[in-house]
This record gives structure tokens, C-alpha cells and sequence, in this order.
């Protein structure tokens, strides 16, 4: 990572924002050699990543062919236009935002127990207000999904967190990006300006 300061180490502050999201992009090499990112929903348990969908499909060749892969997680928060900082000048524009990048080996989950593991986290996460069956490996009713269902699990080989919100700024800065941000009142400005407080590593 080129700015040490967006730097996150904490696993619970990386684990809080990954169960916060529930879409994330997953790399592959297909038969060329050439890279493919597929959109896809996924949960995080226990230090590992899990997908799930059809075992037929151009991401399970590329997977089966070469199961080195890379996984991103990103959430924009606020876009800062350049004439916060600069009335002329379009260098400073930017955008605060959280991401988490993972890589790995996928493992296609052949486990019943593990499945069921994942495919309820996966539940939990999507439709946490319930309305279904618990889903669990001993309940005949789910033994011939969980059988039919490809479930990729990843766990990270290597894993970087960035979370960008102005931990460069000088304080002076700092201040008066808060202000800028609580004037303009977007939809999730007031977040932005508690996340600069949160992560500023100085005084203010």
C-alpha cells in the first residue's frame, strides 16, 4: 500500500466492515491467461471468504484451471470535490472510502457441515429479518441443495484494509473538511465527518 496513514491493521475494525458489506469482486485467469472480475455476494467467517453458485460456468473453469485468486470489498462514503481545497485547481478532488483486498487459494467446499456453515452466515447477512429454514446439513430438506450448490471458500493468504479519510490533512485541514462536509449535508456526510475523527492519527 503506497500511504501507510489508510493503513487498517485491527482485524475487528477489517471483520466489522466486511459483515457490513455484502457484495464484493472476485479475480480470476481464464484460459488465456487474461484476468476476469465477477461481481458476487459473499460472507466472511471465521478469517475466511465464502461464494457460493452453480458448479457449471466460466468462473468454476477458471477456478478448477488455476485457483489463485484475488477478492476486493470497497465502500465509497463521500466524494470530496476539488474546490474544497483549491478554488482553481483539480489535483485535490478525491474520495473517502473503506476497501478490503484479499489473495488467495480457492477451495470448492466439499464439507456438508461447512456448507451449511456458510450458506446460513450467507443467510443471516441477505435476510437477516429471517422468514426461512434454518439451514443445517442433518435436514433432509436441504442434504440434496447443499450437495448441488458450489460453495468457494478462500482463506487469505495475504490481506490489506485501507480506509481513507484524511488521516494526511493538517489539522487546520482537518477542520475545515469537517465543515465543508456537515454544510453540504449529502446522505452519509455526517458519517464521513465521524469516520475523520475516528481515523485522524494526530491533534486536533
Amino acid at each position: 500500500m503506497r500511504r501507510d496513514e489508510f493503513a487498517i491493521e485491527d482485524p475487528k475494525e477489517i471483520e466489522d466492515f466486511l459483515n457490513g458489506m455484502s457484495f464484493g469482486f472476485l479475480g480470476t485467469v481464464d484460459e488465456h491467461g487474461l484476468p476476469r472480475v465477477t461481481p458476487l455476494n459473499f460472507v466472511y467467517v471465521q478469517g475466511s471468504f465464502y461464494f457460493h453458485g452453480s458448479r457449471l460456468g466460466e468462473k468454476m473453469e477458471h477456478l478448477r484451471r488455476t485457483p489463485a485468486v484475488s477478492f476486493t470489498v470497497a465502500d465509497e462514503y463521500a466524494l470530496i470535490p476539488s474546490y474544497f481545497s483549491d478554488p482553481e485547481m483539480a489535483c485535490p478532488a478525491t474520495a473517502y472510502f473503506k476497501s478490503v483486498t484479499a489473495a488467495g487459494e480457492a477451495i470448492l467446499v466439499d464439507d456438508l457441515e461447512e456448507k451449511a456453515l456458510a450458506m446460513e452466515a450467507m443467510m443471516r447477512k441477505l435476510q437477516p429479518e429471517g422468514g426461512y429454514r434454518t439451514i443445517d446439513a442433518g435436514d433432509r430438506a436441504y442434504a440434496s441443495r447443499l450437495k448441488g450448490v458450489a460453495v468457494i471458500k478462500l482463506v487469505p493468504k495475504r490481506m490489506s484494509a485501507k480506509f481513507k479519510f484524511g488521516q494526511n490533512l493538517k489539522p487546520d485541514r482537518l477542520q475545515d473538511m469537517i465543515g465543508r462536509l456537515e454544510e453540504r449535508g449529502q446522505s452519509r456526510d455526517g458519517e464521513t465527518a465521524a469516520h475523520i475523527c475516528k481515523y485522524y492519527p494526530g491533534p486536533r
